[in-house]
């Protein structure tokens, strides 16, 4: 039974565990260079496949787009850790990047294809400035959401993919 006097433990650390500047600097370089890969991943199968096959329905185009992001982000992060200053063996890399940031690659991927659903419908639209906007919003999106917890896995485990 909780007295008055007893308060209840925060499951997050103390805020002092996050106001590392090293720490954040590192987790934005690292969240950066996965959202260049998924969202180039992404965005090109997205219109790829509106263009070339839209009769997979938007629901489908987007399910595969985010595959694609997933892959090229992969793709991107075991290169860096293969022939990057890790030089790890491709297999580890490859387990590697798997393994440190595919819950921060796939929560990139939602936030983006979210808001760009929620804003586009999820229509490439190259020639359309309100496409563009919409494009900005939802790729910041897709690097803050990850963000705090790239930060969090640096801080608290000294995990990385770069």
């Amino acid at each position: 039974m909780l007295t008055p006097h007893h308060k209840p433990r925060l499951l997050l650390p103390k805020s002092a565990f996050w106001s590392c500047r090293g720490t954040w600097k590192r987790a934005g370089i690292n969240t950066l260079r996965c959202l260049v890969g998924c969202t180039v991943g992404d965005f090109s199968a997205l219109w790829t496949l509106q263009t070339y096959a839209p009769d997979l329905g938007m629901g489908t185009i987007m399910a595969l787009s985010m595959t694609c992001g997933l892959g090229t982000s992969i793709a991107l992060e075991t290169g860096l850790l293969r022939w990057g200053k890790d030089k790890l063996p491709m297999n580890m890399a490859f387990k590697t990047a798997m393994s440190m940031s595919f819950l921060s690659m796939l929560a990139m991927e939602l936030a983006e294809n979210v808001v760009d659903f929620h804003l586009t419908g999820g229509v490439i639209a190259l020639q359309d400035t309100r496409f563009w906007g919409a494009a900005v919003i939802s790729i910041a999106a897709g690097y803050l959401v990850p963000l705090p917890w790239n930060y969090y896995r640096l801080r608290r485990w000294g995990k990385a993919c770069h």
